[in-house]
């Protein structure tokens, strides 16, 4: 059986890579995971599910901005590399990134002037809690650097440096973060360091992780793209024009996504306490371990898919999809089913207070697991030029469950919120399926309802 199997892997190269590339995406991600559970635990066991919940709503702060702050030029810059890179035409990468890099500097540091100016009216209006300004104006520190390591490593994302870009964006600012807040945090328990304010701790230990981890990413970066050799071909290069004419619909569906991904949070923190922030956040986290392969594939195939799209060989495109989704499904499903039946169990790690997440979490799981076995189809489509098609389903979503979390919310509370944003994942991902179907002329989910084919 093994030797079958190495056999079918030397004779479908790109299996081989998607299975190595996972592989390693795989395990980096699951270290950073475990990093960001310490994290959290140090967080809820050390401060409190109060402060878990301060720290959700200024990361929450923090996400909105930075996506702003990109323009899309993350996503953009993952398309391209990966699609020039392949065709040997450097001159064209480096062009594109300095580009880049020109629009979204002066764009964040506005945002950040903004955001810490406006930190107060934030704080009062929107969340009705006027304390939580001081959070807001630290956030407002990390947004360049946070834009900035997005940028770069979705670019060496695109050059395939999987180790790389897994470590860089997935684990470890997380990793930076635990050790450091671990240390701190014994130290005022020890008696050892004396601060008043210690709910201030976790998001300025976050935020010192960013720019240490995005200050290694740009040298990184650099080092991986000076080797490269330009091959003069000026006239291929891009305007910002074309540029912007990708960039922008991918700035508007990550935003869309975002606010998918983070309304919820945003909504609780507006109607309800920190305190429950902190307990949804906690089972968020818990349920996204159920899509950790389909995050750890999509690392190797988005620039896989770009290739494949700008070789115009639709075929190889959906074999690799296909194989991807199945790998998901079987490795996602145990998942489910011990978060299905040890939902309390679970959450109790984190503190008692936790386990009032259990349903919550058990709904969360699900809309992931749906996320999970539908596949890459939100990559398959942004890599393929149809990224303004992603943008309107997005937009339809979103307002979804901006109405869902407005009406379930305020009736029941966490679990509002979880029915909210997983009704919302089940129907963006249907309508991604069914335009993927449209583009290759096959399903690309598993477990499939027709003749499957042999993986």
């Amino acid at each position: 059986m093994i030797a079958k199997l190495k056999d079918k892997l030397n004779k479908d190269i790109h299996l081989k890579e998607l299975l190595k590339g996972s592989s390693i995406a795989f395990v980096i991600k699951v270290l950073g995971l475990i990093a960001g559970y310490i994290f959290t635990l140090i967080i809820t066991r050390g401060y409190g599910a109060e402060a878990m919940g301060i720290f959700a709503l200024s990361f929450t702060v923090l996400q909105i901005a930075s996506v702003v702050g990109r323009v899309g030029m993350d996503t953009a810059l993952l398309r391209f590399v990966a699609e020039y890179s392949s065709q040997g035409k450097w001159d064209i990468v480096k062009d594109i990134y300095k580009k880049a890099i020109k629009l979204v500097i002066p764009i964040s540091l506005i945002l950040s002037i903004l955001v810490f100016l406006l930190s107060p009216y934030i704080a009062e209006y929107i969340f009705h809690k006027p304390y939580l300004f001081k959070y807001f104006q630290i956030v407002s520190i990390g947004i360049l650097p946070f834009v900035l390591l997005y940028i770069h490593t979705e670019s060496i994302r695109g050059l395939k440096k999987i180790k790389e870009y897994m470590f860089l964006q997935q684990a470890g600012i997380f990793i930076l973060s635990s050790i450091i807040l671990g240390l701190i945090t014994f130290f005022i328990y020890k008696n050892f360091l004396h601060i008043r304010d210690i709910s201030q701790i976790p998001l300025l230990v976050f935020i010192f992780s960013i720019i240490i981890i995005s200050i290694t990413a740009y040298f990184l970066w650099i080092k991986f793209i000076q080797k490269r050799q330009e091959q003069k071909i000026d006239k291929e290069k891009l305007s910002y024009a074309k540029i912007l004419h990708v960039s922008i619909p991918m700035l508007f569906s990550s935003s869309l996504a975002l606010i998918m991904g983070w309304t919820d949070t945003i909504m609780l923190g507006m109607f309800r306490t920190e305190e429950e922030v902190g307990i949804y956040n906690v089972a968020l986290r818990l349920a996204t371990v159920t899509s950790i392969t389909l995050m750890a594939i999509n690392t190797i195939a988005a620039p896989k898919f770009a290739e494949f799209w700008g070789k115009k060989d639709i075929e190889g495109l959906s074999k690799v999809a296909q194989q991807s989704t199945k790998i998901v499904f079987w490795t996602s499903f145990p998942i489910l089913i011990i978060f299905l039946i040890f939902p309390k169990q679970i959450l109790d790690i984190f503190g008692e207070e936790f386990k009032a997440g259990a349903l919550a979490l058990i709904v969360l799981t699900i809309g992931q697991f749906v996320n999970a076995v539908a596949g890459s189809v939100g990559y398959i489509l942004d890599m393929t030029g149809n990224q303004k098609f992603v943008q309107n389903i997005i937009f339809i979503g979103a307002l979804l469950n901006i109405i869902l979390n407005y009406l379930l919310i305020p009736i029941f509370g966490i679990l509002g919120a979880a029915i909210a944003s997983a009704i919302s994942m089940i129907f963006w991902n249907f309508m991604f399926s069914i335009k993927v179907k449209y583009i290759l002329k096959t399903w690309i989910f598993y477990p499939r309802l027709y003749k499957r084919r042999k993986f």
